[in-house]
């Protein structure tokens, strides 16, 4: 009966710990402004501060299969038309969160969220 509580006691204050590592981790996700990666074949060709962001605008991006247009706005970025076959690029809509992507593989396009407290996007600025 005593082993059994010293091991839910274990039990709990690993839990206990666990949680507050958890919780420690989205706080320091929450830190800093959100940065928009767009790459297009692996390299960088735009950084977007979307907290900075104070009216929308589109960017259109040429790729291998065709267009795809780029829409921002403030707090967030999605991929709003595209010339890929599947579009699911467009099927992915807005992202706003740090570690959301939207893939278009036709086009090799990728948009990638990050943190700025996290190290940011490598590559060009806008």
């Amino acid at each position: 009966m005593k082993r059994t509580r010293i091991w839910l006691l274990v039990f709990i204050l690993i839990m206990a710990v666990s949680f507050g590592v958890i919780l420690s981790g989205r706080a320091k996700e929450d830190r800093g402004s959100k940065i928009a990666g767009i790459y297009q074949e692996g390299s960088a060709i735009y950084s977007i501060a979307l907290d900075s962001v104070k009216k929308p605008y589109s960017i259109k991006i040429k790729g291998e299969k065709g267009i795809n247009t780029v829409t921002v706005e403030p707090g967030r970025i999605c991929v709003s038309e595209a010339d890929c076959p599947d579009k699911s690029c467009v099927n992915c809509r807005w992202i706003s969160k740090p570690g959301q992507m939207v893939v278009c593989l036709p086009n090799r396009l990728m948009i990638k969220i990050k943190n700025e407290a996290a190290g940011g996007i490598d590559g060009l600025s806008r």
